[in-house]
């Protein structure tokens, strides 16, 4: 897993049918490197994410072939281990 910070949303006019519906977060991780998650919880601004990513990320949609690489799979409340 790759922990991260929400900079931002990414705004898409057009998407390919068989991505879901969600939100596409520009996040950068603890290694200061920036990437686009694909985000089914509602993640805001500011809040720090756990991220997987490849087969994982892809399998998290049943029944469907979603072209997702990266995929938020939780919003840390409290990180006290910073």
């Amino acid at each position: 897993m790759i922990k991260g910070t929400v900079k931002g949303k990414v705004w898409s006019s057009r998407r390919v049918p068989s991505l879901p519906s969600g939100a596409l977060l520009d996040v950068e991780t603890e290694s200061g490197a920036r990437m686009i998650a694909f985000d089914p919880l509602g993640c805001n601004t500011g809040e720090t994410v756990l991220i997987t990513q490849g087969s994982v990320a892809a399998a998290y949609f049943n029944g469907r072939n979603a072209p997702v690489d990266a995929l938020i799979i939780g919003s840390i409340d409290d990180d006290t281990n910073t």
